[in-house]
This record gives C-alpha cells, sequence and structure tokens, in this order.
C-alpha cells in the first residue's frame, strides 16, 4: 500500500475507531433478528439435511446424459410432500455429469427407486446405485449431540481466554467476536438455503477456532507491549492477522474451485463465509474496544 494513503488510513481509523464499532454491532443484531425469522417460519434456526434430521440419501451413477432440470421438476410433482435437494455429480476435466445424488425425506426406499427406473430408463443395482437411510430420531438425537458440543467448546474456550488475560473486558471482546462470528455465519447460511449437514457442524467448530487465533493474537500484541505505542502494535497485529486470513481465503476459494465432493464444498462454504465475517467483527469490533481499553488505562 502506498505510504501516504497508508498514514491517511491509519489517521482515520484513529479519529473515527469508536464509531467503528456500531458496524459489527448492528451485523449481530440484523442476523439474530435473520435467525429468529427463520425459527418462527420453519421451527429449526437452520436448515437441515437429512443426515441431521432423518431421510433417504441415494446416490447413482450413469453412464449417459441426463436433463437434471427435467429429473428436479419431476421429483417436485411426484413428491410434493417431500423435502429434497437434488445434486449433479461431474467430472473435472469434462465437466459431463457422471452421476446424481438426491437427498429426501417423507418418502420410503422402494417407492423413490422405483421412480428413478422409470425416469431414467435405467436398471438399478448394488453396481450402479447406494441408498443410505438414516432414522428421523436418530438425526435430531445427533444434531443435538453436535449443538452440545459447539456449547461446551464456547464454554472451554471462555475459560481458556478469562484464564491467560484475567481482564474482564479485553476477554469479553475475544468472546463477543467469536459469537458475532458463528451468529452472523448462521445468518447468512440460512439466507442462502444451505442445508447443514455434520460436516457443515464440524465447520463452525473451525471457525471458532479461527476466530478465537486472530483475535489472541490482536489482544496479546496489544496488552503485552512493552515500550512501544498500542496503535503501533495493533497495526502490526492487523496486518499478520490479515496476511493469514487472506491466505487461508485464497486457499478455501481454490478448493471450492476443483473439489467435487459435496462435504468438502459445505466445509470451505462456511468457513469462507465465517472467515469474511470475522475480519468485520475483528478490526471493527475487537480492535476499537482494546484500543479505548489501553487509552484509558493509561490515561489513569
Amino acid at each position: 500500500m502506498n505510504i501516504d494513503l497508508r498514514a491517511k488510513v491509519q489517521s482515520a481509523y484513529e479519529k473515527n475507531y469508536k464509531k467503528f464499532l456500531i458496524i459489527p454491532v448492528a451485523l449481530l443484531l440484523i442476523s439474530i433478528t435473520v435467525i429468529l425469522i427463520q425459527y418462527s417460519k420453519t421451527g429449526e434456526f437452520i436448515h437441515r439435511d437429512i443426515s441431521l434430521k432423518g431421510g433417504l440419501s441415494v446416490t447413482i451413477n450413469l453412464a449417459k446424459d441426463i436433463n437434471f432440470e427435467d429429473l428436479e421438476s419431476s421429483l417436485r410433482t411426484n413428491f410434493k410432500d417431500s423435502d429434497f435437494v437434488a445434486r449433479k455429480l461431474t467430472d473435472f476435466t469434462t465437466g459431463q455429469i457422471t452421476g446424481i445424488n438426491i437427498e429426501i425425506s417423507g418418502t420410503s426406499e422402494p417407492e423413490l427407486k422405483k421412480f428413478l427406473e422409470e425416469k431414467l430408463s435405467i436398471e438399478l443395482t448394488s453396481e450402479n446405485y447406494s441408498v443410505e437411510d438414516v432414522g428421523a430420531a436418530l438425526g435430531s438425537s445427533f444434531f443435538r449431540d453436535l449443538i452440545k458440543s459447539i456449547i461446551f467448546a464456547f464454554l472451554f474456550m471462555s475459560i481458556v481466554v478469562f484464564a491467560v488475560y484475567r481482564k474482564f473486558i479485553p476477554a469479553l471482546t475475544v468472546i463477543f467476536t467469536a459469537v458475532t462470528d458463528i451468529i452472523a455465519t448462521v445468518a447468512v447460511v440460512d439466507l442462502l438455503g444451505i442445508k447443514i449437514s455434520t460436516a457443515g457442524i464440524a465447520a463452525f467448530l473451525l471457525l471458532i477456532g479461527y476466530s478465537i487465533d486472530s483475535d489472541m493474537l490482536l489482544t496479546t500484541k496489544m496488552l503485552r507491549r512493552k515500550n512501544s505505542p498500542a496503535i503501533y502494535e495493533m497495526y502490526n497485529a492487523i496486518r499478520t492477522g490479515l496476511t493469514m486470513t487472506v491466505t487461508t481465503l485464497a486457499a478455501l476459494i481454490l478448493g471450492l474451485l476443483f473439489s467435487n465432493s459435496i462435504v468438502i464444498k459445505q466445509i470451505f462454504t462456511i468457513t469462507l463465509i465465517g472467515l469474511i465475517i470475522d475480519i468485520i467483527a475483528t478490526y471493527l469490533g475487537n480492535a476499537p474496544i482494546l484500543l479505548w481499553y489501553v487509552k484509558k488505562n493509561e490515561n489513569k
């Protein structure tokens, strides 16, 4: 970055850093509103796939091209009361459809298999067809256990943060940022209509780690400095943190472009959304609060 431009950006930040707090706070409030609207409409705060609520997951290997849009339309017509998601499996080099994956609830496996054989004009055997049946009770139980794991992760993370810093406000800002990251990411996922699987829950656990990483770097740099000004250490921490985050974002984008795995794509998508939100929450939320806290203590 040009030196004059950098100086202007830093000067603007120092003059207006308290005002920047409005952005992450507004983001958190809007996200909570989105989640509450989602819950009022569906009775769930996220969209769950069959691995978390029960249903059938069918994978078919194809030796010929099919009209995928027509298949989706027929599924919608013949299974009106069922919730389903159909995905194309494609060859990375040619882009040709090599198979399909259908996740559907509210129907039986024989009924779905008969429909697919008639629609695709093929005989489905163990060589080209596989099915996974997840019971509703098992899926719901698994979902509850995963949510508990996120809650416990937050709990132990909070204990570690308070133990490391032993100061209420710095520790609280780290936790605030992590909470904002998770809640805002859930809201974006809801708006995009992404159906969360077990892999998606794992991505949220990863996101907690990523959030704490950059926040603790920033907090440690500013609180444990020796003779250098707090603002100088803050800029150093922001530079290092943004470098790590941008590098991770680049890797995630490449992974999304080149991966055909549905599981990997969901993990990468959620992590990508969360890291972008983390930039806002950390450097427009955590950093201004820490700067205010340090300056207040210096003036005592």
